[in-house]
């Protein structure tokens, strides 16, 4: 492996704005912003906008489209 190619593969922690979700890995990505976490150290922060505890697949909350369902109905209402 060559010397100084790669990125720093660090721990982060990832935040979801709208569930107040976070948790920590590692990851090349970083940050300015800082937080204090659950074991006492400080670890760069990276706001997300949807994970896992907001993702409607993943908490039950999708809804199913009926694809079939609307071409019928268009072909109805239209005669086609």
């Amino acid at each position: 492996m060559k010397a100084n190619i790669h990125p720093k593969y660090d721990y982060v922690v990832y935040k979801d704005t709208s569930s107040d979700f976070a948790f920590l890995t590692r990851s090349t990505a970083t940050s300015s912003e800082k937080i204090k976490w659950e074991d006492g150290n400080e670890y760069p922060l990276i706001k997300v906008e949807i994970s896992s505890a907001s993702h409607p697949f993943f908490t039950g909350k999708q809804m199913l489209v009926d694809s079939a369902g609307r071409v019928e109905k268009f072909r109805r209402k239209y005669n086609r």
